[in-house]
């Protein structure tokens, strides 16, 4: 017989047992025969504790190497069971011998493959709770590995020393998921040498042969001397030579004389046919008007005009006529226009100009060759707008600590210039208003369902970057972009504008980068190829291929007095109110759109008006000064104070005037209130260097107001500015 009994024990009960033991119970059983006492069993509160022991934690491992995940659960009764979970989904329900879990709650990875990266967390459970550690990312990188070598390139010379070359890609593999670059060199050189091609030359002829039945003889030379080597020509002329070698009285046949009479009589047909062809020619071009050279006076009267130039077989051969229409059917009709500067502050007409138009002959304009007239001009410069167009390093050093400004110094409102959009998987382009300076996102450099927030930022302060040596100066803006320790997954595209005349003779031109103690470090120079860095010179801009934020700087030092920096030559004016007093200012900036919107930024301020569209100046590293003299003011109605019409700057003012752009003014003072026109000429040259005009013509009697809309057209971009460009957010 069988007896089943039970109690039931509320975790009341337990919580109030204070006995030197766990709380237990156990089953007695009596009878007549005795008594039986079943085991012990032990009744506990179960629970499991919210923190764990020690939570799993993010690596970053190559590939194919070894991962451990370590992971101890929190205390509790009965233990916790552990189990892991990759991207919110359960190891174990993965078929995936390369997972181990087993090991003591630690999930291990024997041999890491790109499809184990991803975020993992350890799961803890018992009957009371479930626990979640913190999310552990693991990113499996990949180094980038060089490819085979490519063939070496032909010689690049077809004679004498020259230089091969040979390439390799890092593409086998290539990084990812911040893998580093392959070291080493990208391409290879070797100097090689290339056989000169030797042309052919004749030996001297043999004897002549024994005369033959024919009544001939001959004799051969050989292409030996020397004999053609190395794709050099072969002789020219014939390596034999027949003659006859009875002197004609050799027996003709009956057969011989007919074919003699034949060839003469076509030969005296062929030269009667010439004769005739090209009497024919001879007439017709004694009797052409073609290619005569007009002088039509409807041009003088300025203005637009437009001349419709066709050639004709009736009445005048050649037809010049400023209002005829023009006839489709008879031949090719030319409308070009001549313009005329016409002002309406100068006379109604200038001095009449000599125009010359010449008009092609109609068989050259129909073969295509003639497609434009010819026009030879000879008109007053004043008429059209002005075409836009160790001792030194000692000189140099000795000046660069304290330069002065004539005039006063000039200085920014704001030490940095800043802007900032966010980018997403897709990319974006990031653009500084007028300033010459982008920077470019390419898709794929951010990760998917990821946003970065990015910026630009110009230094427009005094330039943290010394100099290593005495000739080097900046180019360009130090340029920042960030945040810092930003990871993407591809190199951005920086873009920065220049004043540098490009030429590797005259340049050596480095990038530098700010390290994190504030130190620059040279990161290369644009003639020597890096690996890390890649670097496009144009004309205008320096495009840089960048796999780390910071700050950037682009140094150059001059090799020879060759070497050439562009400046942007202004004038601006203006009135003082109360005064008869006008004053101009002429600035020689770096011929970059940053350095110029500081000056058209400080003029707006003054209500300066831009008098001239700005010009280039060559600036050539020959240690010689720039000077800038006023001319051709009117004498009786404009006055200038003595000794000051003509200024001058020292060569290491120009040449390191990177921050603080040089500007020297001129003070004018009208004579009576009722004038109301200057007009002059500021000549600005360098000593034994180049020299540009700036004509100024402008009325000074009305009240002076903001920049004039062309300073503002200088500075705009083409392109859209402000923040992100779409495809940011």
């Amino acid at each position: 017989m069988v007896r089943e009994v039970m109690i039931n024990v509320s975790r009341q009960q337990v919580e109030d047992f204070h006995g030197p033991e766990d709380f237990w119970c156990l089953c007695v059983a009596w009878s007549h025969l005795g008594t039986s006492k079943s085991r012990k069993a032990i009744v506990r509160i179960a629970y499991l504790r919210k923190n764990f022991e020690q939570d799993p934690q993010g690596k970053e491992v190559p590939i194919n190497g070894m991962i451990v995940l370590h992971c101890r659960p929190p205390e509790g009764v009965p233990p916790a069971e552990v189990e892991w979970l990759k991207n919110e989904e359960l190891v174990g329900s993965l078929p995936d011998d390369n997972i181990n879990t087993r090991a003591d709650h630690n999930l291990i990875i024997s041999e890491a493959r790109l499809s184990d990266s991803g975020n993992y967390t350890c799961l803890a459970s018992n009957i009371v709770a479930k626990r979640r550690s913190s999310t552990a990312t693991v990113i499996i990188y990949v180094n980038g590995g060089w490819s085979l070598w490519t063939k070496w390139s032909p010689c690049n010379v077809p004679c004498g020393r020259g230089v091969q070359k040979r390439s390799r890609t890092c593409t086998n593999p290539a990084p990812l998921n911040g893998g580093t670059f392959c070291e080493g060199m990208s391409v290879q050189k070797i100097s090689c040498t290339a056989l000169c091609p030797v042309d052919g030359g004749w030996n001297e002829w043999s004897e002549w042969t024994v005369c033959s039945s024919q009544c001939e003889r001959q004799r051969i030379r050989g292409c030996s001397s020397p004999a053609p080597r190395h794709q050099g020509r072969t002789c020219e002329g014939n390596s034999e030579a027949t003659e006859n070698c009875t002197d004609g009285l050799c027996t003709q046949s009956m057969d011989s004389s007919i074919d003699v009479a034949l060839y003469s009589g076509l030969g005296a047909g062929i030269v009667a046919i010439v004769i005739l062809v090209t009497a024919i020619m001879l007439y017709r071009k004694n009797h052409s008007n073609y290619g005569v050279d007009v002088i039509d006076t409807s041009a003088l009267t300025g203005g637009f005009q437009s001349f419709n130039f066709k050639t004709t077989r009736q009445g005048n051969p050649l037809l010049l006529n400023s209002s005829m229409q023009p006839d489709l059917t008879v031949g090719r009709a030319y409308s070009t226009p001549l313009c005329f500067h016409d002002s309406a502050d100068k006379e109604l007409f200038d001095p009449l100009p000599d125009i010359k138009v010449k008009v092609q002959s109609s068989f050259m304009v129909s073969l295509g060759v003639a497609e434009r007239a010819e026009f030879h001009n000879k008109i007053p410069a004043k008429t059209f707008p002005h075409d836009l167009g160790c001792d030194y390093c000692s000189t140099v050093d000795s000046h660069k600590n304290g330069l002065l400004t004539l005039n006063g110094p000039f200085s920014a409102s704001r030490e940095q210039l800043k802007t900032s959009g966010v980018f997403s998987h897709v990319g974006g382009r990031l653009l500084v208003p007028n300033t010459g300076v982008s920077l470019l996102v390419p898709p794929g450099a951010v990760a998917e369902n990821m946003s970065r927030e990015m910026y630009v930022l110009i230094n427009l302060g005094e330039a943290s970057l010394q100099t290593v040596g005495s000739c080097e100066i900046l180019l360009g803006p130090e340029v920042t972009y960030g945040p810092p320790g930003m990871d993407l997954f591809c190199p951005v595209a920086m873009t920065v504008a220049h004043c540098a005349e490009v030429d590797s003779e005259n340049w050596n031109i480095q990038l530098r980068r700010k390290t994190q103690d504030s130190k620059w470090e040279e990161v290369m120079s644009v003639e020597q190829e890096s690996t890390s860095c890649y670097c496009l010179m144009d004309s205008s801009s320096c495009h840089l291929l960048l796999d780390r934020p910071g700050s950037y700087a682009l140094v150059g030092e001059p090799l020879t007095q060759a070497a050439v920096k562009r400046l942007k030559l202004a004038v601006f004016g203006s009135s003082e109110a109360g005064s008869l007093s006008y004053n101009l200012r002429v600035y020689c900036v770096d011929d970059t759109p940053h350095a110029f919107q500081g000056v058209v930024a400080a003029e707006r301020t003054r209500g300066g008006q831009l008098l001239e569209e700005p010009k280039m100046l060559p600036f050539r590293a020959n240690t010689f000064s720039l000077q800038v003299s006023i001319q051709d003011v009117p004498q009786f109605l404009w006055s200038i104070k003595p000794f000051t019409t003509c200024q001058e700057f020292s060569f290491p003012q120009v040449w390191c005037s990177n921050q603080q752009p040089l500007h020297c003014a001129f003070s004018l003072e009208r004579s009576s209130p009722a004038t109301t026109q200057l007009s002059c000429k500021l000549s600005v040259r360098q000593v034994k260097g180049q020299e540009q005009i700036l004509q100024v013509y402008t009325a000074v009697a009305e009240k002076p107001g903001l920049l004039c809309q062309a300073a503002e057209s200088l500075c705009s971009h083409p392109e859209p500015v402000g923040g992100s460009t779409p495809g940011h957010r």
